[in-house]
């Protein structure tokens, strides 16, 4: 069929529902929900047989959902109505929760019920909630509904009360009355937008990334400590640490930037740990949305070297359950005093962070992606020796939409070994995101299994041990060590390296202005003014056949 996915953004449960349609063999388009007009040209071009409306901030115009099936993917169960159906939930500390797919007609969230599906809830934020467990009950209920179109059995939607969509006044922090759960749901149903606005230390900023401070107490409201680029706040009978903040107007940033001057130091959130079983060491490392800054790269060295030293055999790296990684840190960047520089040093760590998994011989490595990754993100996986995915992770291992960036992380070298050059020409010219199927059929990824995050986490070390006791272990390393002298001898692991960084040297100090007028309307959450042709393949067509 072709399949049209009208949506406000390309987010992550867009991306997964593309992968998955086109996995399937349908012929799939994107369009930006930009304005009433552009939606109907987009539907007169494709002429799609069905559209569904993953992600959406406003009404389909009657002039589409009169004419053609429109299903919206609905974050709630069956009788909840309104936009901001994950908010209230998590607020409300609800036990259960869900996801409906509805027929657009004329009453919002109100239209026939395709499918519906439920799931328990964990104590997270609403974006990690949204990108695991609402973006799996979606994509099972759409695929659903795809299966047996056109002979839908839906039925009547439920008599629900309408919610409407939440204000900073429903989510206002009384740091006096609060306790530590209370602060810490009114901060995670705004997080990751539009965060909880509150008063800290006498300046108004909105709150992200909120996890218990224990041990720690004073006076409500009263900054306490700095750890780890974030700052403790206190609460009723506790404490919660804020990770991030973001002024009006501004870009979401480490707290400890804006409001960690003068305060004494306490350890913070760990966003990066190390564990051993038996023969296999663990590097855990979680960035908020995937992002490496700098600072994070050489942390992160410096704990793979460490780990390294360890009389183990086999190093899992292992980042959060909502990202693997996605490469450098865009906001860090855009509010650097220089973004060239910033950008330059960032790559450079990124890559001595890769240089140094490539190069490893003294272990088997094994990169376990228990969530999405992005642009560089995907390179430094590649660094492994083996590439582990958890079934539904979404990769996007391309630069080109940040402003025709180059990107480096010794991709060059990573991904035609993996791939071949055909391959990985197409994948990296793309722009498309790519499933675990084909990453695998690629060889850009060498397993997948599970489908939640910690489940898969489980099947790795398990994987990891067995891997540590196969026969012939003495041998793989010195198999290690000799490809890479091999391909040393054929071309210089660092010429690679020094080719990526002389074109990104024009991405960042150069005439063209595409990278840092992308970054900055990306880290500013501006909206897109059209749908790139990459996305909208009706466009794509339009373009070539004018009238």
């Amino acid at each position: 069929m072709r399949i049209l996915l009208l949506t406000h953004a390309f987010n992550s449960l867009t991306q997964r529902l593309h992968v998955e349609l086109r996995q399937l063999g349908h012929e799939v388009s994107v369009e930006f929900d930009i304005k009433d007009s552009v939606t109907v040209e987009a539907v007169a071009l494709f002429r799609p047989d069905l559209i569904v409306a993953p992600f959406l901030k406003r009404a389909i115009p009657e002039a589409v959902w009169s004419q053609h099936v429109c299903l919206v993917v609905h974050p709630g169960p069956e009788g909840d109505r309104g936009p901001s159906a994950l908010d209230w939930a998590i607020l409300e500390g609800k036990e259960t929760w869900g996801v409906t797919v509805l027929q657009a007609n004329a009453e919002m969230d109100g239209g026939p019920v395709w499918e519906s599906r439920s799931f328990p809830m964990r104590a997270a934020t609403k974006g990690s909630i949204y990108r695991n467990e609402v973006t799996e009950a979606a994509v099972e209920a759409v695929l659903a509904c795809v299966a047996r179109f056109p002979d839908a059995k839906s039925h009547p939607a439920l008599a629900g009360v309408w919610k409407p969509a939440m204000k900073q006044a429903d989510r206002a922090i009384d740091w006096v009355a609060d306790d530590t759960q209370t602060v810490l749901r009114k901060v995670r149903c705004g997080d990751g937008v539009p965060g909880v606005l509150a008063t800290v230390a006498g300046q108004e900023v909105f709150l992200h990334d909120a996890h218990e401070a224990s041990g720690l107490s004073g006076a409500p409201g009263a900054l306490l400590a700095q750890g780890n680029g974030a700052v403790a706040v206190a609460c009723r009978g506790g404490a919660v640490w804020i990770g991030h903040v973001r002024q009006r107007g501004g870009i979401k940033l480490p707290a400890g930037r804006l409001l960690g001057q003068g305060l004494p130091d306490a350890l913070g959130p760990q966003d990066i740990t190390y564990e051993e079983r038996g023969d296999v060491g663990i590097l855990h490392f979680s960035f908020l949305n995937g992002a490496m800054g700098t600072e994070q790269c050489r942390r992160l060295l410096a704990a793979y070297d460490e780990a390294c030293r360890r009389p183990t055999k086999v190093i899992v790296l292992t980042g959060g359950p909502d990202f693997w990684s996605n490469g450098i840190h865009l906001n860090l960047i855009e509010e650097a005093a220089s973004p060239a520089d910033e950008s330059w040093a960032n790559i450079n760590a990124m890559d001595d962070l890769c240089r140094a998994i490539i190069t490893t011989t003294s272990h088997v490595t094994i990169a376990a992606l228990r969530g999405n990754a992005g642009a560089g993100g995907v390179f430094l996986a590649l660094a492994a020796d083996y590439v582990w995915a958890r079934t539904g992770v979404v990769l996007n291992p391309h630069y080109k939409g940040m402003g025709n960036l180059y990107g480096s992380e010794y991709w060059t070298y990573l991904l035609p070994k993996r791939a071949g050059e055909a391959a990985a020409k197409r994948v990296t010219e793309a722009r498309l995101p790519m499933g675990t199927l084909e990453a695998k059929e690629l060889g850009l990824i060498d397993d997948y299994f599970a489908s939640n995050p910690y489940d898969f986490l489980d099947n790795v070390l398990i994987r990891a041990e067995q891997t540590a006791h196969e026969s012939g272990f003495p041998e793989r390393l010195v198999g290690k060590r000799t490809v890479l002298e091999q391909d040393g001898n054929l071309k210089p692991l660092e010429s690679f390296r020094t080719a990526e960084l002389d074109r990104m040297t024009l991405n960042f100090y150069g005439f063209d202005p595409s990278y840092h007028v992308a970054r900055h309307d990306f880290v500013f959450k501006i909206a897109k003014s059209h749908t790139p042709l990459s996305l909208a393949i009706h466009r794509r067509k339009a373009a070539k056949n004018p009238l």
